[in-house]
């Protein structure tokens, strides 16, 4: 068995499932092992990987795009496109989808949420790859900005460091991809614990899930969730939150919320979202690269 020191400098790449899409917090390895975004690269295919990089988040998408072209193609890509996308009508150009027809891998990068969404939310282009990604047709990623899209609900900014309060939390509307969860980013490196369950509160409809930095949760098929990376990923669950005085309070007065769940996870843990159960050390599911 890999000991738990070892499993991060030897990830694998988890078997293949219908559905791949990686939600990662942000400023992921790509020197050293670069084992979150190797997986991604497995997941889509490998060598014979078609990969289309988003970089519209970012203020200057260029490098970005150029930074990731470079980690990929190292690791053997070909073809890799670059959907440098910065007007939103670019975004409903139908050339955008014929580019997409053969991709088997999608990443969205890291910047600023409230862009990438502007650019590209009800767009024709995300509208295919949300389709195909829940589908199983193609590996989505997406990191810091790009993790933080995947909900119907988005945290779009806010602060850290106080007691939860509305005031604390900005939402607007995501991507919808992972539309049933709240998905916060760079988590404990930033200290956003207070802010996640500030916007819980006021949605206690939705499932919390911060990542911490090069921390991915992977969702497979059939809602399984599998953690990897060197930090961790808090689950928030609202399924028993019996009360919250989110409805009664001014936007700077601190919230109170009753009964919910709190899970920490850490890599090799897995999570259920249909029984809302973790299961700790899945390190059994997880091979070493060859």
């Amino acid at each position: 068995m890999i000991q738990l020191e070892s499993q991060a400098s030897k990830l694998d790449i988890l078997r293949p499932t219908k559905t791949t899409i990686m939600v990662i917090g942000g400023a992921e390895d790509k020197v050293h092992g670069k084992e979150i975004l190797q997986t991604f690269f497995n997941r889509a295919g490998g060598v014979n990987a078609r990969l289309a990089v988003i970089p519209s988040a970012s203020r200057e998408p260029g490098a970005q795009g150029d930074r990731y072209r470079k980690v990929f193609e190292e690791m053997g890509a070909v073809g890799l496109k670059i959907f440098d996308i910065r007007e939103r009508y670019q975004g409903e150009d139908p050339r955008w989808l014929e580019s997409l027809e053969d991709c088997t891998g999608v990443f969205m990068t890291g910047g600023d949420q409230l862009r990438l969404c502007s650019l590209l939310a009800e767009t024709p282009l995300m509208d295919e790859i949300r389709s195909r990604a829940i589908d199983g047709k193609i590996a989505l990623a997406g990191t810091s900005a790009g993790a933080a899209v995947m909900g119907h609900q988005m945290i779009a900014s806010g602060g850290s460091g106080s007691s939860p309060n509305k005031s604390l939390v900005d939402l607007t509307t995501g991507l919808g991809i992972l539309p049933d969860l709240i998905v916060d980013q760079h988590f404990h490196n930033r200290n956003r614990m207070a802010r996640l369950l500030s916007a819980i509160a006021t949605h206690p409809d939705k499932i919390g899930i911060g990542i911490d930095e090069d921390t991915c949760a992977l969702f497979e098929g059939d809602s399984q969730i599998r953690v990897m990376g060197k930090g961790t990923v808090t689950i928030i669950d609202t399924t028993e939150m019996s009360y919250t005085n989110a409805t009664k309070v001014d936007v700077a007065d601190p919230l109170s919320i009753s009964n919910l769940r709190v899970h920490i996870m850490c890599h090799g843990d897995g999570y259920d979202l249909h029984s809302h159960t973790m299961k700790p050390g899945l390190s059994e599911t997880i091979m070493p690269l060859d």
